[in-house]
């Protein structure tokens, strides 16, 4: 009897030690993947208050970019830092100094603006997706403020930009977004570090 009793105790030892084992040996979680990209658009696109928003910063603060501003953007499975460049028309013909080191790009547009700053961005759009440093690269184009009545559909700009002749071939997504729908705007997000984590596993190209 007394053999039975030591053998159920002993058994009991190994059950403790091994839950402890795992509950304090398992070691901290495998760091999140880091990835640098490159957000550009026009003055009033609205990329800060976008980028600030998925921050969970206050909107009180906000101001718009005169230069450039770096955030790191936390997601579950990633952090993206983004780079943001100001667009105003001084700013823009320096765009491409800071893509260098970029794995993707945002690109904001401000899908309730005129026809002028629509056009604008449509040839700065062209020349990002042309840009030798950003060519390859995984793009997220968001048609910001949608919440606004003079707001374009998707399908309008996607035809108004000309996406689907000058971006075959290529890893885009184009999503509607506003401030009001962030839920939308991090899916949108996911799917972008989706295309970034496709690019990790591609086979190196000599």
């Amino acid at each position: 009897m007394s053999e039975c009793i030591q053998l159920s105790f002993a058994v009991c030892r190994i059950g403790i030690y091994t839950c402890f084992r795992a509950l304090c040996c398992k070691g901290p979680p495998p760091p999140r993947p880091e990835y640098d990209l490159v957000c550009i658009g026009l003055t009033g696109s609205g990329k800060t208050s976008l980028l600030s928003q998925l921050c969970s910063e206050s909107p009180d603060n906000i101001v718009s970019t005169t230069g450039f501003n770096i955030k790191a953007v936390p997601f579950q499975n990633a952090i993206l830092n983004v780079k943001e460049l100001g667009g105003a028309d001084n700013i823009r013909k320096y765009w491409s100094r800071y893509y260098q080191g970029s794995q993707g790009v945002i690109f904001v547009l401000d899908s309730a603006s005129s026809e002028d700053d629509l056009e604008t961005a449509r040839n700065e759009l062209h020349s990002a997706l042309q840009h030798p440093q950003l060519c390859t690269l995984p793009f997220l184009i968001l048609a910001n403020h949608q919440d606004k009545p003079a707001a374009r559909s998707i399908q309008e700009i996607k035809k108004y930009f000309e996406l689907e002749p000058l971006a075959r071939g290529k890893r885009w997504i184009l999503k509607p977004c506003s401030l009001d729908d962030m839920d939308a705007v991090k899916d949108s997000f996911s799917l972008l570090i989706n295309l970034l984590e496709e690019r990790d596993f591609e086979p190196s190209r000599m």
